[in-house]
């Protein structure tokens, strides 16, 4: 069940993930948003394009798919294997996964923010403040949000590798889980970082576009 298990959690999660709100939103009003904008189908070119309202459902279900997923994990595998706590983590990488990288969209989509956030929320809710108030700051102070985005999960990467050394999650993670989960967390992080990768060259270039709540105007 062990690599089989974990196999099936990740399939599982990107099932979930793979619901992108943004993208359908869009569709109901015509948009396409992978052709307006940054070309993102996160819940901030959501909101520069189709308004607060559309951005904020989008930033909601984005980010809790990946609580249902590990949820749902949770109460299906929950009776079968003796810890369950490491498929719900496989669960939440695949909800990240389906995020970023959906099938039916030519494996593009969004750029994972908002699902790492309801992967840290369902699996280290006790880590959230820290990343919380460096995006928070961040974007309070420069009003980029690519630029909370990027140290916000740089910082989740450096407080699970922390936790693991200081020996705080070895009860929930037994022997070689815990290094699969500080794997999986830096995974997780990495991707985020990575898909923003336009976004630092706009920012090392001064161009990078700063938040407002106002839809952009179109042709």
């Amino acid at each position: 069940m062990a690599v089989v298990g974990r196999i099936l959690a990740v399939l599982i999660g990107y099932c979930f993930g793979m619901v992108l709100m943004g993208y359908f939103i869009g569709k109901s009003k015509n948009i396409d948003l992978t052709k307006v904008g940054s070309g993102n189908l996160g819940s901030t070119n959501t909101m520069r394009n189709l308004g607060v309202a559309a951005g904020l459902i989008t930033l909601a279900w984005d980010c809790f798919k990946c609580v249902i997923a590990v949820f749902f994990i949770w109460l299906t595998f929950g009776r079968f294997v003796e810890n369950v706590n490491i498929y719900m983590v496989y669960a939440g990488l695949g909800c990240v996964l389906g995020h970023d990288f959906p099938c039916y969209l030519h494996f593009k989509g969004g750029k994972g923010v908002a699902s790492t956030l309801g992967f840290i929320i369902a699996l280290f809710p006790m880590g959230i403040p820290i990343p919380a108030v460096v995006f928070i700051g961040l974007v309070a102070l420069t009003r980029y949000v690519s630029l909370g985005s990027i140290i916000g999960e740089l910082s989740f990467a450096i407080e699970i590798i922390v936790a693991a050394c200081l020996g705080l999650l070895s009860e929930k993670y037994p022997g070689g889980q815990l290094k699969e989960v500080v794997i999986i967390c830096c995974i997780v992080s990495a991707l985020s970082i990575a898909l923003h990768h336009a976004n630092i060259g706009r920012l090392l270039n001064g161009t990078e576009n700063k938040f407002s709540f106002h839809p952009e105007t179109r042709a």
